[in-house]
């Protein structure tokens, strides 16, 4: 099918926009942002530095996509702010990079929490 790029539409270089694309009116991509082929992105959209879209997607109008985002699953949502790989709400988002950075520690305090358990099991036991 055809590719559409509607009125108001802004591109930045490196874009790469499959066969079969709607891109709605007023949206905004930034550089290195791939979209694949049957996608249609919505009205006022704005998308990050390398965003990818996976194929087949119908995205809301006025969503917005933070750089490096992941999409594999369509949003009705309108107006929704979404970052990250998978995509995910921009609030969750936040949440899980604070979690993040203690993984290391956390996996180091549950081995520790696993031994006393075991302990404790040898004890009880007896």
């Amino acid at each position: 099918g055809e590719t559409i790029i509607r009125k108001g539409v802004k591109l930045d270089n490196l874009i790469q926009i499959g066969h079969n694309v709607d891109i709605g009116e007023n949206t905004v991509i930034a550089s290195q942002a791939g979209i694949s082929g049957s996608t249609k992105i919505g009205k006022e959209c704005m998308i990050g530095g390398q965003v990818g879209f996976a194929g087949h997607l119908v995205i809301a109008d006025k969503t917005n996509y933070g750089a490096q985002s992941g999409i594999a699953a369509s949003v009705d949502t309108v107006g929704g702010t979404h970052m990250g790989s998978p995509s995910m709400d921009l609030r969750s988002y936040q949440r899980s990079a604070i979690v993040f950075k203690h993984l290391p520690e956390m996996r180091m305090q549950i081995r520790q929490l696993e031994k006393q358990l075991e302990q404790l099991k040898k004890q009880i036991s007896m």
